[in-house]
């Protein structure tokens, strides 16, 4: 069992669940992936920093930092008290597949559950995922009910549906109060292996929702490896790749001239606006980014994206070891905060970075998703 003194520690993670002030839940619009329509001007970015010997800083101010939403400067403050709200936490497992091996590593984690969830109202959840997610325990103030969910999971057949997990996870936590904090703890390997969520959807998914993932991952087999990664598609006639257009332009109803849009008009359109327009071709270039992070790595590419943090482990004392360090992390993150100035629906790639601190490595949210009133109307 981890020490309550380490599991105390990790009480602050949350400081980094990122979202906005104001946001209103909206349907599903499909089985597996949830649609939460942001329509506020306020935007949160979480960011830590260290030195390059790993010491923690916490020392800066708002004129150390600089940001950019689509590579337009944006002006930031620093937020304070962003802990203090109601938290929904989901816990997701895998259980199947390379995860079975891992189940004893988990054990013990009651004192952990009871410090993040710390003196605020709290719900938390438990999913346990295989070829399929499956909720083992429904939302509750309960940690130590949680925690013996977890304790007792079992092994689960041979998959690792790790998107369609994170989607199953979201999609509970879209449902919860919106006064509620959100976020994710969760246990994978690294390469997702049958689900149904395709990588388009789980980079919405996970940047709609304002939900900071924390995420802790063992390598997957290389053969896994070597055939999620062989699925990756290539980009073609765009600026990423050495295949120019075909006559006509980027808009041709030639199906060479946008092989990645796969005859789908509106994906052939905004990789033409990305192509015309500075500002969209730096968030295609992240987005497509993120795509190829999410078949090599999921539990890391959706920690880098929320603006959480990934470790990798191999047994339940390297594991200890991450948590250690996690709980050393997170109570000292800055949250800064900026109200874009008519965002565009869709992805947005942030950017933030030190002024004239080449000394010190950042670590901070690197994207989020807008959808219009008009858009979540359609």
């Amino acid at each position: 069992m981890l020490s309550a003194s380490v599991a105390a520690m990790l009480s602050g993670f949350l400081l980094a669940a990122v979202g906005t002030a104001q946001s209103r839940e909206h349907a599903p619009v499909s089985p597996q992936v949830p649609v939460v329509t942001v329509r506020s001007n306020l935007v949160l970015v979480p960011a830590l920093v260290k030195t390059k010997s790993g010491e923690i800083v916490f020392s800066l101010t708002i004129d150390d930092f600089a940001l950019t939403d689509d590579g337009v400067s944006q002006p930031v403050r620093i937020e304070t008290d962003t802990d203090s709200q109601p938290l929904a936490l989901a816990v997701i497992v895998q259980t199947g597949g390379l995860g079975a091996l891992h189940l004893d590593d988990y054990r013990g984690l009651d004192a952990v559950l009871d410090s993040i969830v710390g003196g605020v109202p709290h719900r938390v959840a438990v999913v346990a995922f295989d070829s399929t997610p499956h909720l083992k325990h429904a939302f509750t103030s309960n940690t130590d009910a949680a925690a013996g969910t977890i304790a007792n999971l079992q092994a689960g057949d041979g998959g690792a549906a790790i998107l369609d997990a994170l989607s199953f996870g979201i999609r509970l936590l879209s449902k919860q109060p919106p006064e509620y904090r959100r976020a994710v703890l969760l246990f994978s390997e690294t390469i997702d292996s049958g689900s149904r969520t395709s990588l388009e959807d789980a980079i919405r998914a996970v940047d709609d929702t304002n939900t900071a993932i924390y995420s802790f991952g063992f390598s997957s087999t290389r053969a896994a490896m070597s055939h999620e990664v062989s699925k990756l598609p290539r980009p073609g006639g765009s600026p990423y790749s050495d295949k120019p257009y075909p006559p006509g332009g980027c808009m041709s109803h030639d199906p060479d001239a946008d092989p990645e849009a796969h005859g789908r008009r509106s994906i052939q359109a905004l990789d033409c606006a990305s192509d015309l327009l500075p500002p969209l071709r730096l968030a295609r270039m992240v987005y497509d980014a993120a795509k190829d992070g999410l078949a090599r790595n999921v539990p890391k590419s959706v920690a880098e994206l929320t603006g959480g943090e990934y470790f990798a482990f191999k047994n339940r004392k390297t594991l200890s070891r991450r948590l250690v360090s996690i709980a050393n992390d997170v109570p000292n993150y800055y949250v800064l905060s900026f109200h874009p100035q008519s965002p565009h629906s869709g992805f947005h790639a942030l950017n933030l970075r030190l002024k004239d601190r080449p000394e010190l490595r950042l670590n901070a949210r690197k994207a989020y998703w807008v959808e219009t009133e008009a858009d979540g109307n359609k």
